[in-house]
């Protein structure tokens, strides 16, 4: 399939001198990179946020119900801010 896209001229220098080093297409280099590309993302496992839990029992008493500008409030009490 035929397409056009923009690359910049030193990308585009670059990747003909590649080419023409291993003696392939210019074709055949941006096929390459775009293999590389889609496989990566193919194969990056999805962000998992690690546990990072401390022993402990929750929310102190009274503040399962507080709301986040409470909690934060109380995280920074007596820091300055």
């Amino acid at each position: 399939m035929k397409t056009t896209i923009e690359i910049s001229d030193p990308l585009l220098r670059d990747a003909r001198k590649l080419a023409a080093r291993e003696g392939v297409t210019l074709r055949a280099i941006v096929e390459r990179g775009l293999r590389r590309v889609v496989a990566e993302s193919k194969t990056s496992p999805p962000f998992k946020l690690r546990k990072a839990s401390f022993k402990g029992e929750g929310l102190q008493v009274g503040l399962e119900a507080a709301s986040w500008d409470r909690l934060r409030d109380l995280a920074y009490e007596g820091r300055g801010a």
